[in-house]
């Protein structure tokens, strides 16, 4: 069966770490049902010596209502318990609880700065603290109270983070080359056209005119008057 913490996940994101509170935390919140029930099962064992009559009958009542309301407490919050989901995954901190009426928190990896965790000698022992969550202003988003395998889940959760800034800081891959197109090679120019005498000498004569109006120096008429001839 699909937990309701599944449904939260967006696409590609992954599930790196699950867990919830240590269980010790029930038996701290539970110690008043149990009481009760302690409490129950003395008056019902005191009740067996009691005389047959109003009494006794009064006190069976109280030791029933003691056994059904001791019992649909703990049930309540050991189900409460079962239904939380503490997960990182590799884009966030995710934290589930409630039963029927669901509350969910998420923190983004990218914005989380440090976490602090505190454990004492119990805490040590059996695996578990509490866990704050710090945004860069140094402000807890968030706070994990009596957390199950705290140590491993903030070394979890800073290494899923270091990943995930590694990737950011990726640099994009550069656009493949696409290929130069060059321009078709020019073709060559023709040949010059051959020029018969006339044609020749009728050019040198407008060339010599040009070289005696000075539009042209005599080392320029020199190298037409060679191209000219080189045309005949």
């Amino acid at each position: 069966m699909t937990r309701y913490a599944d449904s939260l996940l967006s696409e590609g994101e992954e599930v790196a770490l699950r867990t919830r509170q240590h269980p010790l935390a029930t038996i701290i919140e539970a110690r008043w049902p149990w009481l009760l029930f302690i409490g129950s099962f003395v008056l019902l064992i005191l009740s067996q010596g009691m005389a047959d009559g109003q009494l006794r009958t009064v006190v069976g009542y109280l030791v029933l209502a003691g056994f059904v309301i001791s019992l649909l407490w703990l049930g309540k919050i050991y189900w409460s318990w079962l239904s939380q989901d503490y997960m990182i995954t590799n884009r966030r901190v995710i934290k589930v609880e409630g039963i029927i009426n669901k509350r969910s928190a998420d923190s983004s990896l990218e914005k989380i700065n440090d976490a602090v965790l505190t454990q004492d000698l119990w805490g040590r022992l059996f695996n578990y603290g509490d866990l704050d969550i710090l945004t860069a202003a140094d402000v807890a988003i968030d706070q994990y109270r009596m957390l199950n395998k705290a140590p491993l889940f903030k070394r979890e959760m800073l290494n899923q983070k270091h990943d995930l800034e590694g990737e950011f800081s990726r640099p994009l891959p550069a656009p493949p080359l696409r290929g130069v197109t060059m321009p078709p090679p020019a073709a060559p120019a023709p040949p010059p056209r051959e020029m018969n005498a006339d044609e020749v000498t009728r050019a040198l004569a407008g060339l010599a005119d040009l070289r005696d109006r000075g539009a042209i120096s005599p080392e320029e008429f020199e190298a037409k008057k060679a191209q000219l001839l080189a045309r005949l």
